[in-house]
C-alpha cells in the first residue's frame, strides 16, 4: 500500500495520510448504524419522543425523516464522487460555499461530534453500573466504569479502523437482532389488534409534532459518516453511495418498525401513558412477559455494548475530522499525521480521548448527573449541531453543482437537492424552536438559547480564523478543502502553520 509523506516532514517516520482500502461497504455501514446506536434508540429516544411530547406518529415521522435524508443523500453522494476527505461536511461547505464557511462548518462539526461521543460516556456508567450490581455485588461509581469504557475506546481509536469496524460488526449484529426480537414479541402480542393510525401522515398534523420531528431526527445522526471513511474504502466511488442509503434505509426501518410494535403491544391509546411510567425500561417490561427474565438480562447487556459501539464510532469519525483540519493546517500540523503502523489519525485520536478524560473527571468532581446533564444534553447538543450542518451542506451541494455540472445529471444536481433544502429548513427551523422541549426543560429557559447560539459563536470564529489565514497564510488558505491534495498544494508554507 502507498503511503505519502507530510511534506516537510523531514525522516518524520509518522506518515501524513491515512490508511486506504481498508474498509468495504459493510464496515462503513458498521461504522455508520454503530453511531447511530440502534438499541439506544429503541430503548431511550423512542420512549422518551412518546413520553415528552404525547403523540403517537413516531412511527410515521421516522419514515418521514428518512425520506428527506434518502433525498438529500443524492445530491450528498453524487458529490461524494468528485472528492474523497475524512472532513466530510467541512470539505463540501468548503467546497460549495467557500473556505471562509467550510472552516466555520469545521469548529460547528469538531464541538458537535466531540459532544455527542463524550455525552455517552455518561449514559455509559449510568446503565453499566446496576448489572455490576446484580452481578457482583458492588456498585461502583458511574464515573469509574466509564473511566474503563474511556481506556479501551482510547486504545481502539489507534488501532486500525478495520480491526475497529470488526468489532462493530459483532455488537451491531448482536443489538439490532434483539430489537428485532422484541419487534416480533410485541406484534405476536397484539394488545388489541394491529393499528395503522401511527402509520399514517395525518398523526404528524398536530401540535407540538415539532418536538417529535426533532427526536426522530436525532435517530439518524451518523448517517452522514459515511463520506468520513471514504479515503480508507475500497472504491469509494461505489463503497460511499451504498453505505449511505443503506444506512438511511436500515434506521428508518427499524426505528419506525420498533415505534410501532411498542404501539400494537400496548395499545395507541396507552404508549404515552407507558412510557411515561416506565421511560427507557419500556421495551424492556414490555419483553419481560412474552421472552423471559434471561432474554431481557441478554438485551440490557447489548443495551450497555451498543453505547460502547457508539463511542467507538464517534471517537473514530471525531478523530478523522481532526486528521482533516490538522492535513490542511487549519488545525496545527502535527492533528495531520497518522500512526505509521495502524494508519489511524494519531493526535486526532488522542485529543478526543484528552477531552472525554477532561469531561468524566470535571463531572465526577462537581457530582453532576452523568444522564441528564452529561448524555442527554450533550446528545442533543451535538445532534442539533449535525442537522445545521446537514441544512448547510444541501445548500451548498446545489451550489457547488450550478458552478461545475462535474457531469451529473440534473436530478442529482437540481432535483433532489432543492426539495431537500427547503425541508431540511424546515426542520431546522423546528429544532430551534422546540429546542427547549428537546431538553426537558421550561420554555424561555436560558439552557434552550444558550447552547445553540454557541454553535453561532464557533460559526463566527471560524470565519475570523478564515480571514487570518487568508491575510497572514495565504498558501495554507489556498489549500483548504482540498482533501489529501493539500498536502502537496501548499508547499512549505503549510509547514509554519
Amino acid at each position: 500500500m502507498t503511503r505519502t509523506a507530510t511534506p516537510g516532514a523531514g525522516t518524520d517516520p509518522v506518515a501524513g495520510a491515512l490508511a486506504a482500502n481498508r474498509l468495504g461497504a459493510p464496515s462503513v455501514v458498521y461504522f455508520v448504524l454503530s453511531a447511530a446506536a440502534p438499541l439506544t434508540v429503541v430503548a431511550g429516544v423512542i420512549t422518551n419522543g412518546y413520553a415528552v411530547t404525547g403523540i403517537t406518529g413516531l412511527p410515521i415521522a421516522f419514515l418521514v425523516v428518512g425520506a428527506v435524508l434518502a433525498v438529500f443523500a443524492v445530491g450528498y453522494v453524487a458529490m461524494a464522487r468528485h472528492m474523497a476527505n475524512a472532513g466530510a461536511f467541512y470539505t463540501y461547505i468548503t467546497r460549495g460555499l467557500g473556505r471562509p464557511a467550510g472552516i466555520a462548518a469545521a469548529w460547528v462539526a469538531l464541538i458537535a461530534y466531540n459532544a455527542l461521543q463524550v455525552g455517552l460516556y455518561g449514559v455509559f456508567g449510568a446503565a453499566a453500573t446496576p448489572l455490576l450490581e446484580a452481578w457482583l455485588g458492588i456498585t461502583p461509581a458511574w464515573w469509574l466504569v466509564s473511566l474503563v469504557a474511556w481506556a479501551l475506546v482510547s486504545v481502539l481509536g489507534l488501532m486500525r479502523v478495520d480491526v475497529n469496524g470488526r468489532l462493530l460488526a459483532v455488537l451491531l449484529t448482536a443489538e439490532v437482532a434483539v430489537i428485532l426480537l422484541f419487534d416480533l414479541a410485541d406484534l405476536l402480542n397484539p394488545a388489541a389488534g394491529y393499528p395503522v393510525e401511527t402509520l399514517s401522515p395525518s398523526a404528524l398534523f398536530v401540535p407540538g409534532v415539532g418536538a417529535l420531528l426533532v427526536l426522530a431526527t436525532l435517530g439518524f445522526v451518523g448517517f452522514e459518516s459515511s463520506v468520513v471513511f471514504s479515503e480508507e474504502s475500497r472504491e469509494p466511488r461505489r463503497t460511499v453511495p451504498l453505505a449511505t442509503y443503506a444506512s438511511v434505509a436500515i434506521i428508518a426501518v427499524v426505528y419506525a418498525l420498533s415505534a410501532w410494535a411498542m404501539t400494537v403491544a400496548t395499545g395507541p391509546g396507552n404508549i404515552v401513558a407507558t412510557a411515561r411510567r416506565d421511560q427507557a425500561d419500556t421495551i424492556f417490561v414490555l419483553a419481560q412477559g412474552h421472552l423471559g427474565t434471561t432474554v431481557v438480562d441478554i438485551a440490557r447487556v447489548l443495551f450497555v455494548t451498543s453505547v460502547f459501539a457508539a463511542m467507538v464510532s464517534f471517537h473514530n469519525t471525531t478523530a478523522r475530522y481532526f486528521f482533516a483540519l490538522g492535513r490542511e493546517r487549519v488545525l496545527p500540523a502535527v492533528f495531520g499525521r497518522t500512526r505509521p503502523r495502524s494508519g489511524a489519525p494519531q493526535a486526532g485520536s488522542i485529543a478526543q480521548s484528552v477531552l472525554g478524560l477532561a469531561v468524566i473527571v470535571l463531572y465526577a468532581a462537581l457530582g453532576l448527573d452523568p444522564l441528564v446533564q452529561l448524555f442527554f444534553y450533550g446528545g442533543s447538543f451535538g445532534g442539533l449541531g449535525v442537522l445545521l450542518l446537514i441544512f448547510v451542506t444541501s445548500i451548498a451541494i446545489i451550489v457547488f453543482f450550478a458552478r461545475e455540472p462535474s457531469g451529473e445529471t440534473l436530478s442529482r444536481r437540481l432535483v433532489a437537492p432543492v426539495p431537500a433544502t427547503i425541508a431540511l429548513a424546515v426542520m431546522v427551523w423546528l429544532a430551534l424552536d422546540n429546542f427547549w422541549a428537546l431538553l426537558g426543560v421550561d420554555q424561555g429557559d436560558p439552557l434552550a438559547w444558550l447552547l445553540p447560539a454557541a454553535y453561532g459563536v464557533a460559526a463566527v470564529l471560524g470565519v475570523v480564523w478564515a480571514l487570518v489565514l487568508r491575510a497572514r497564510q495565504p498558501g495554507v488558505y489556498a489549500a483548504v478543502g482540498m482533501g489529501a491534495k493539500a498536502a502537496t498544494s501548499a508547499g512549505g508554507a503549510q509547514d509554519t502553520a
